[in-house]
Parts: structure tokens; C-alpha cells; sequence
């Protein structure tokens, strides 16, 4: 199918789709759908306080919570409003954490992308190989102009994460959600085609 549209001879810009979600090899990686059979280490993180610490979420209580979340991101591939992707090893099938696109502004071409890695497996750059697969991905394959990510702007590890692979920031919205009580700011970081990661320095492996 051609993904293609031209707006009065100005510009040509694909279509958003996310519908199949494909499996991308990195170098140490393989990130594939998430699924039912990640429910017990997706509740595992979502349980845990140190994962939990700047997502502004309450934390997974039972594993029903993290079916849930795994029903409505396969929903929302389905209705082609979001997609997450399990990050596992190539020689074992368990899922180490997730990455995947959410509140997708299709009209604008611009998703936001967010990510989680169990504790277990922090500081070993694996969640980098998969955020810059997936930006490439993204700015390429689906047809992003933009990709945001919005994050608790004291989650250093975070925004370094994001500043490495060539996210900068662009904004900071003050109390912008309410948790637990109180209200918290917001740091808004983004990448755009032509800026940071070049899709084309990255060898995009599909299974």
C-alpha cells in the first residue's frame, strides 16, 4: 500500500501506521510486541518503586494490572494509536523492560515515546540500542516528523538517556499533572527529522 500523500505540491509525508509491529534486531537485542507472556515481569516493574519513581503512575498491585496494560497496548496497535515493544535477549524470550509510542498527534506527525528497564539491567546501555532502533524506526517506517518524550525533570537517568541520542529539550511545564498528593512539572524533550539521530546511520535489522 502506498503510504504517500502530497499536500498542494508543498511536502510528502507518509501516513502513520503502526500495524504490524515488527521485530527489530539491535546488538544485543530483540524487541518484539508485548504480550500476554510478559505479564510477570511487566508486573515485576510496574510493582517495583525504583522503576515506578518518575512515572506518575500508582504502582501494579496484582497481575491484573499488568494485563490490563498489556490489553490496552495491544488495543491500541489495533486502532493504530500506539505500540509497545518488549525489549528481550536473542537466546531468551523474557522481557527486560519496554519501549513503545503513545498519545500519537497523527494530524502533526509527532509521538510520544516513553520506556521502562528493570533495575536488574540499568547502566548497561541496553535501553539506548533500543530507543535509538526505535527513533530510527519511527522517523522512518511509521512517518514521524517528530518524536517527543516527556519526563520527571529530576529523572536524570532519564534525560541523559534521551540527550545522548540526540533529544534536546524544548520546554518545561510547570505542575502539569497530579500524583500521590501533589503536583508535579513536566520536561518535554524532542527529535526531529534532520536533527540529533540520522535514521540512515542506523542498520535497522528486521526479523
Amino acid at each position: 500500500m502506498d503510504r504517500t500523500r502530497t499536500f498542494d505540491g508543498l511536502m510528502e509525508l507518509k501516513e502513520i501506521h503502526l500495524d504490524p509491529v515488527p521485530r527489530i534486531r539491535t546488538e544485543r537485542l530483540v524487541l518484539r510486541e508485548l504480550g500476554p507472556q510478559d505479564v510477570g515481569p511487566l508486573f515485576e516493574m510496574r510493582s517495583d518503586a525504583r522503576t515506578m519513581q518518575h512515572i506518575g503512575r500508582p504502582r501494579a498491585t496484582m497481575q491484573e494490572d499488568a494485563m490490563d496494560l498489556i490489553h490496552r497496548s495491544v488495543e491500541a496497535r489495533k486502532s493504530n494509536e500506539g505500540c509497545t515493544w518488549s525489549l528481550t535477549f536473542p537466546d531468551a524470550d523474557e522481557c527486560l523492560g519496554t519501549i513503545g509510542y503513545y498519545r500519537l498527534k497523527k494530524e502533526h506527525y509527532r509521538g510520544e515515546i516513553g520506556y521502562m528497564l528493570h533495575p536488574d539491567h540499568w547502566g548497561k546501555g541496553l535501553m539506548g540500542e533500543a530507543l535509538r532502533a526505535l527513533v530510527a524506526h519511527g522517523l522512518s517506517a511509521i512517518g514521524f516528523h517528530s518524536i517527543e518524550a516527556i519526563t520527571d525533570p529530576d529523572n536524570t537517568r532519564s534525560n541523559r538517556l534521551l540527550e545522548r541520542h540526540g533529544f534536546q529539550r524544548e520546554g518545561l511545564l510547570l505542575e502539569s499533572y497530579f500524583h500521590n498528593g501533589r503536583f508535579y512539572d513536566s520536561a518535554i524533550y524532542c527529535i526531529r527529522k534532520g536533527m540529533g539521530l540520522d535514521p540512515e546511520d542506523v542498520e535497522l535489522r528486521y526479523l
